[in-house]
């Protein structure tokens, strides 16, 4: 009975673009998608894709002189629908995508944007809408789409300090008016958590590796669990939700895959306990996080101390002759996604029987 109920990964739609491709988004309340990429002259492509009858169709593309590299919908309502993207020369930039032009636009960082993550658009009383990024220049920046020119928030390397390249941004712990974290990952392993309500760093590690890709299993909850992929085929699951003063948070990683990288993973919208991997071999992975029965408890000081869980992976499958560089799950349909790789494929992939697990 098990076996029956054991999820398949389905590549549902395959299509080649004979271009680099970067990232990969859901349009809100829609069957259509967003790929981000790169042409062969170096000018970047926002392109537009409609699910239509087990086909994709190109309904829209923009074209401009700067590759874009990522993209995010989180700093807009579901109605309006603005698209925050960064590019590899630094540009953050909010699209109309109806019209096809730029409503925001702002050149803060010296170098390229590699990540992105928006917050507060699509949400009610979790705060102001922002975007975070975080660049090769070693800046993470927040912004307020509403209000024009410098960011917000700049954290940035003491003066002395290395500048590191900043690989991966990501909000969360948003859950009223007040509360707000950025996570990010740098490539020397560093991990940094800041708390933008105290404009603090609130706690930091180092991975080992470089951190390729973060994401809270919500973004508008307390803290809850925060996922960190890496280099040498590692990532890490932290419980945030317990934090000791003296070792951090607990944490359970997973090195099982001989893949050289893990470049992402993304939580399904739909039960935060169940999130997908995609490795540098082309491989998808689907695990889903087991608590422990109790998820801390006190040393001999009195102080309370995380319990790391357990990690099952329910399914593996290699759909890629290259690596996977973004994905993202469909919020209305479940086990919907959308991924791309570096073998210039767009993919939609289909995984069955979320629902029993």
């Amino acid at each position: 009975m098990e076996e029956l109920n054991t999820p398949q990964i389905i590549t549902h739609i395959e299509n080649n673009l004979n271009h680099s491709l970067f990232d990969c988004k859901w349009i809100p309340c829609s069957a259509k998608f967003i790929v981000l990429g790169s042409l062969p002259k170096g000018s970047g492509t926002i392109e537009i894709f409609e699910i239509n009858a087990g086909e994709i169709k190109k309904i829209k593309e923009i074209e401009r002189s700067n590759s874009f590299k990522c993209g995010t919908f989180g700093a807009s309502s579901d109605i309006e629908r603005r698209f925050a993207t960064g590019d590899f020369r630094g540009t953050l930039e909010v699209w109309d995508l109806e019209k096809g032009s730029q409503v925001y636009i702002t050149k803060e960082h010296s170098d390229i944007i590699n990540s992105i993550d928006g917050m507060g658009g699509n949400t009610t009383n979790c705060g102001a809408p922002e975007i975070v990024t975080g660049s090769r220049d070693g800046t993470v920046k927040v912004w307020d789409p509403r209000q024009r020119g410098k960011p917000v928030a700049n954290m940035q390397p003491m003066q002395g300090e290395t500048r590191r390249d900043c690989w991966a941004v990501g909000f969360g712990n948003s859950f009223n008016d007040s509360e707000r974290i950025v996570v990010a990952g740098y490539d020397n392993g560093d991990l940094k958590m800041f708390d933008l309500r105290t404009m603090s760093l609130r706690w930091e590690c180092n991975l080992k590796n470089g951190v390729c890709s973060l994401e809270f299993d919500r973004k508008d909850i307390p803290m809850n669990k925060l996922v960190a992929t890496t280099l040498e085929g590692k990532f890490h699951v932290f419980d945030v939700r317990t934090q000791n003063p003296t070792k951090g948070f607990a944490q359970v990683v997973d090195n099982s895959t001989k893949s050289g990288t893990i470049w992402i993973a993304r939580h399904i919208p739909q039960n935060r306990d169940l999130f997908m991997t995609c490795a540098g071999n082309g491989q998808v992975t689907l695990w889903k996080y087991e608590y422990p029965v109790q998820r801390f408890r006190v040393d001999t000081e009195g102080v309370a101390i995380g319990v790391p869980g357990k990690l099952k992976r329910l399914q593996r499958m290699v759909v890629s002759s290259q690596p996977i560089n973004a994905l993202e799950w469909n919020k209305d349909h479940l086990g919907l996604a959308v991924a791309t790789a570096y073998d210039q494929c767009i993919r939609v992939l289909i995984t069955t029987k979320l629902n029993l697990q």
